[in-house]
């Protein structure tokens, strides 16, 4: 029976972030400031922002948010006094900030990668000959001794942060092989046995070392869920397929291979697919997922990722702001689809009801339209439904856009030449799909949705047919100068956050 319905709530601390390109992976923790003029001013807007957004969630049903992360507010006597000064105050800060949850009667999660650690740490665990996991259960005893208010942690093992987080803490990777995650696991979880909380572990890697596979080959997945299967305290945790959040791949088998209790990820802040920018529907293909999913032994609920996800310049607050309109969209269908059972159409229905639109019909054509745009011009369906493996990665089904770039490149005409083979009829469906997104201009207006974001996309995916000519037509300079938009343009919506054009 499912009864975790999860949400990830870290926009409130995004508000007011200055880089133009945001790693959207993790709350900028150099960002939030712990004294000093500004840092009441900033608290105070976080913990407003918060209530809003567990308002909104919880009226939508979600009954947990996540919120990043446990190693910021874990003490230990082995950190530097300054360290531990610094995590004093983020645990004052953000022990408010869970206080806001609860009184909408949402659970509290905090993510956490393995493994982060200072020099100090690492002083203390060479001399004293212990390892990694004696040391982090340990740490995690303690913060949950100290946080009973929180229902568990979310444990991240197959990526780590990337060199433009800053701060005491920036994970690395530790764990390399199945056998060692599988003792992981097993020093971990009393810990959590013992307190009573949770312990959802996710499958996600990068591809890096022998554990780079995990999220699909059936025997890492096995070896490392060996004799833990049964704690009461684990959760496995899945994307949706083989790769990250795409279309076009089935259901993860490792679903209905093993009876622990899993949840499923979703992404309703699309981060290869506009980032709420433009409409990138998930009703239909979420609602296929939950179909089969009605054969898979302990499925306990979901996680849905509303804004983590990507390095990009977009920066839509979703449930916070009126224009993360198409995030939000995704987000309430995603709990009617997997929690009330509701079908797309009755969730649009609703949908439109609350934010006051004037004609559902209109938005449910809008999405249809849209949803065919996407499978048939972002991606290109040929190459997208091959199965495509480079070691230990699935390779993904889409390789001329990624997060804000578009690649138009020899390179990407060379593959994409090879792997496609009628491409006369990838040409065609681009023609058909701009003419969709013409339609959607008027459905736009009749529906009361942003005819805007109908526009930019238009003028987006008008690049994405130019490339397309240049990748699936005999080489001509004219075809490479068309792929070239006008300067005018490329400046304005860089202005907005938009797509980045990468040629050669």
């Amino acid at each position: 029976m499912m009864n975790l319905f999860l949400i990830d709530a870290i926009g409130p601390f995004f508000r007011g972030y200055p880089r133009r390109t945001i790693n959207w992976s993790k709350i900028p923790f150099e960002h939030l400031q712990l004294d000093g003029p500004d840092s009441a001013a900033q608290w105070t807007q976080i913990r407003a922002d918060l209530d809003t957004f567990c308002a909104r969630a919880a009226a939508m049903g979600y009954n947990a948010i996540s919120l990043d992360d446990a190693t910021h507010l874990a003490d230990h006597s082995w950190y530097e006094l300054d360290t531990r000064a610094r995590i004093s105050r983020w645990r004052a800060e953000f022990g408010r900030c869970m206080e806001i949850a609860q009184r909408h009667g949402l659970q509290v999660y905090f993510t956490m990668d393995v493994f982060s650690s200072t020099p100090a740490v690492r002083e203390h665990i060479a001399r004293l000959r212990w390892t990694v996991e004696r040391f982090l259960a340990e740490l995690l005893d303690g913060f949950l001794r100290d946080f009973p208010q929180v229902a568990g942690v979310i444990l991240r093992i197959g990526e780590s942060d990337a060199p433009d987080v800053q701060g005491e803490f920036r994970s690395e990777l530790y764990l390399k092989r199945p056998e060692q995650v599988n003792r992981f696991l097993k020093t971990l979880l009393p810990v959590f046995e013992k307190h009573g909380r949770q312990l959802i572990f996710r499958t996600w890697t990068v591809g890096a070392y022998r554990i780079g596979d995990l999220m699909w080959h059936r025997g890492t997945f096995v070896t490392v869920l060996k004799g833990v299967v049964d704690s009461p305290s684990l959760i496995v945790s899945m994307k949706f397929g083989e790769s990250d959040f795409f279309r076009y791949l089935p259901l993860n088998k490792n679903f209905f291979r093993t009876r622990v209790r899993k949840i499923i990820e979703l992404q309703t802040r699309r981060e290869y697919e506009g980032c709420g920018e433009y409409p990138s529907f998930t009703g239909w293909d979420y609602e296929r997922y939950a179909r089969e999913l009605d054969q898979a032994e302990n499925l306990v609920g979901i996680m849905v990722w509303c804004q983590t996800g990507g390095w990009v310049p977009f920066r839509r607050l979703a449930l916070l702001e009126d224009r993360a309109v198409w995030t939000e969209l995704n987000t309430f269908v995603a709990i009617r689809t997997f929690k009330d059972r509701q079908l797309v159409e009755e969730s649009v229905r609703d949908f439109a009801q609350v934010k006051a639109l004037p004609n559902w019909r209109s938005l449910l054509e809008l999405l249809r339209l849209s949803d065919t745009v996407i499978h048939e011009l972002l991606y290109v369906e040929e190459f997208a439904r091959q199965k495509l493996f480079f070691r230990r990665v699935r390779i993904p089904p889409i390789l001329q856009v990624y997060w804000h770039n578009i690649f138009i490149s020899h390179s990407v005409k060379k593959v994409l030449g090879y792997f496609v083979q009628d491409k006369e009829a990838c040409l065609r469906t681009t023609k058909l799909c701009q003419q969709k997104l013409e339609e959607m201009k008027t459905l736009a207006t009749e529906c009361g949705m942003p005819e805007a974001d109908i526009e930019y996309m238009a003028d987006t995916f008008n690049i994405l047919a130019l490339a397309r000519e240049y990748y699936f037509q005999p080489f001509c300079a004219e075809i490479e100068l068309a792929c070239a938009p006008p300067r005018r343009r490329i400046k304005q919506s860089t202005r907005r956050g938009a797509n980045d054009i990468a040629t050669g």
